[in-house]
Parts: structure tokens; C-alpha cells; sequence
């Protein structure tokens, strides 16, 4: 049995194990032990603090093995981006310009530093310990997010954002980065992303260009990857694209990674989870899990993976999930369907 529940100072060492294994673009889970430990009491604080969206909070799960105590994977939500430190990305913006002696026009493409996702709330630091990539795992490391906010969207702006990591070659080298931060940094693409995966954006707002970068300007190797994903990232994509989540026209400002926006309404996994009551349990874990299910209470909050059936009184489940859940009979519980229902095929119908 597997439980996403917020992180523990505990989970530390775990956390860290994890972050060795992501390589270069990850910069929300850095293998820097301050920066993590900082991550994991912010979270902390973040639970304990009221209700709030327009404050700067972050949240961080983690995917326990049970069986084992293992530390498997981690999420996080962070609220109030650009609030306590800027968050940049380059806002892709076309250019029509129409010349009559002689007839012409041209198409420009270009790129500007911007601030458009102040407020928001980002879904973030997804990853998943590639021993553990069976399954549906990944999907309930990246759902329970949602859960948690169904359960308790008084803590999350309007506005969500993902951003992508963007596509670098087989020696993590980024063609983005070589073509626009090297001359601005003097630092290679790993140093620069180590820097600021420690907290310390600050630098890219006093080196970065702060006028458009034309982009027909840029080497072909760079062009070709702007809003490009990383060759791992696209599972990743296709999950948020599921819950609703579509390209917001702004890339990252160091891999050149597309960022995804959806408004909080429109979260199928949040909008379509329901609260209830545990009406029974059962012994058993019955057929292959179908349903998330959560602990929604903010001091106690865990998504586990199971089976529920919805009953007068409630809905009933396996022991053994509610005691994951650290729940009982006639406590509250929310849930919702994993996967999204295939729609019907419509037949015989007049065209």
C-alpha cells in the first residue's frame, strides 16, 4: 500500500535520496540538503497556517511505501508565485509588419521577459523514483495535488500553472540556454539551474535582457526547442492535459520549456471529486484500483489508491485503505474516479 501525505522533517534524508536521482532541470527538488529541509518546514508551516490564496505558501508531498517507509516520490503546490521573489518566463508574442512599396509582409516571432503569472498557484516538483514507475503511482502522486485542492480551494489562487522542463540532449546540454543565458550568465545551463533551484532568483533579474529577443535571430538549434518538452516530461503533459491544463503561450527562461495554465474551476480531478461519509469497510482490496481516495482534513490530509463503492449511507472501502487513510467508519473521506470516463460513442444518429 502506498499513501501521498505532506512531508515530514523525517522524510529528509529520504527526500534528498530522491533528489540525486532527478539530474539537471528540476529545480524544485535540488540535492542540496539546506534547501530541502527549508522546502519541507515551509510545507510544514503552510498546513498549520489559515486558510489563504493571496499569501506565499508552498505545500510538498510525499509517496510513502508503507510496506518499506520508504520515500518513492513527491509533489508540491506552491501559492503566490512572484510574490516573495520574482518568477520570469519569456511571453511568445507574434509581430505582423506590412510594407506597400514594395508589397510585402513579414511574421516575427519574439520573446519578452514577463511577470504574467504573479498570484499564481504552480503545480510543481513531480517526480517519481524510477524504481517505482509501475502501475498507476505516477498518476496518484500527481492527482493527489488536486485532491488536496477539491478539498480545500480557499488555499489556492484562481490562476494554476505547470511549468515543463524543457528539452536538453543526452549530455544536458540545453540549445536554448546556450543561445541566450550563457552570454548573459557566463555559467553553464547546469551551474545556472543549480543556483536557482537554491532559492536565489534574484541574479536572473539583474543579468537577464530586458528588451525582446527576436527569435528568427537565434541559432536553428535553439528556435526548434522553444516550447519543446523534455523527452521524459511528455507522460507528464498528457496527464495535465487531461485535467485541463493547455499551453499558455510563455516559456521557461532557461530551457525554453513550455508552461501550461487552467483555471482552478476547470481541475477535472478537484472539480469532480466528492465529500462524503466512510458508510463500511470491507476485508480485501477487490479488483485493480479504480478510485482516489482522500483524508481531507488539513491536519491529517492522505490520498491512497483503491476501490470505493457508493452506498445510503455512504461509501464503503477496504480496511486497510481506510487505515492508510488513518480513518474510520463515519469519518469524512472525499474521492473521485482515477481515470476520466471514455465518452460514449454515439450510433445511429442522423449527421
Amino acid at each position: 500500500m502506498f499513501v501521498v501525505r505532506p512531508a515530514r522533517l523525517q522524510d529528509l534524508d529520504g527526500l534528498q535520496a530522491l533528489a540525486r536521482k532527478t539530474g539537471t532541470g528540476l529545480t524544485t527538488l535540488p540535492d542540496h540538503r539546506p534547501t530541502l529541509e527549508a522546502k519541507i518546514k515551509a510545507s510544514i508551516k503552510a498546513f498549520e497556517a489559515p486558510p489563504a490564496s493571496d499569501q506565499q505558501n508552498s505545500y510538498l508531498l510525499i509517496l510513502e511505501d508503507l510496506k518499506t517507509g520508504k520515500v518513492a516520490g513527491t509533489s508540491a503546490l506552491i501559492v503566490g508565485l512572484g510574490l516573495d521573489k520574482p518568477f520570469y518566463s519569456y511571453r511568445l508574442l507574434h509581430i505582423t509588419q506590412v510594407s506597400h512599396e514594395p508589397e510585402m509582409r513579414v511574421d516575427t516571432e519574439i520573446m519578452q521577459l514577463s511577470n504574467d503569472f504573479i498570484g499564481a498557484t504552480e503545480v510543481a516538483t513531480l517526480f517519481l523514483d524510477p524504481d517505482y514507475r509501475i502501475g498507476k503511482l505516477g498518476k496518484l502522486l500527481a492527482k493527489s495535488r488536486y485532491m488536496f485542492i477539491g478539498a480545500h480551494p480557499d488555499r489556492f489562487s484562481n490562476q494554476l500553472i505547470a511549468e515543463i522542463r524543457g528539452w536538453v540532449d543526452e549530455d544536458h546540454h540545453s540549445p536554448f540556454w546556450e543561445a541566450i543565458g550563457r552570454h548573459f550568465f557566463g555559467m553553464s545551463f547546469k551551474e545556472a539551474d543549480e543556483i536557482n533551484g537554491r532559492g536565489n532568483s534574484q541574479f536572473i533579474a539583474d543579468l537577464m535582457p530586458k528588451f525582446p529577443i527576436y527569435t528568427s535571430l537565434l541559432p536553428e538549434a535553439a528556435r526548434e526547442v522553444i516550447g519543446k518538452p523534455h523527452d521524459g516530461a511528455r507522460p507528464a503533459i498528457r496527464l495535465l492535459e487531461k485535467e485541463g491544463f493547455r499551453f499558455s503561450g510563455a516559456v521557461d527562461i532557461f530551457d525554453g520549456g513550455p508552461e501550461m495554465e487552467v483555471h482552478k474551476r476547470d481541475l477535472w480531478t478537484a472539480r469532480e471529486s466528492v465529500e462524503t461519509t466512510i458508510g463500511g469497510l470491507v476485508d480485501g482490496g477487490g479488483q485493480e484500483p479504480t478510485h482516489l481516495v482522500a483524508n481531507p482534513s488539513i491536519e491529517n490530509f492522505r490520498v491512497v489508491l483503491t476501490n470505493v463503492v457508493d452506498g445510503s449511507s455512504g461509501v464503503w472501502m477496504p480496511k486497510a485503505a481506510a487505515e492508510a487513510l488513518e480513518l474510520k467508519e463515519g469519518d469524512a473521506v472525499r474521492y473521485c474516479l482515477l481515470e476520466q470516463p471514455k465518452p460514449e460513442t454515439e450510433t445511429g444518429a442522423d449527421a
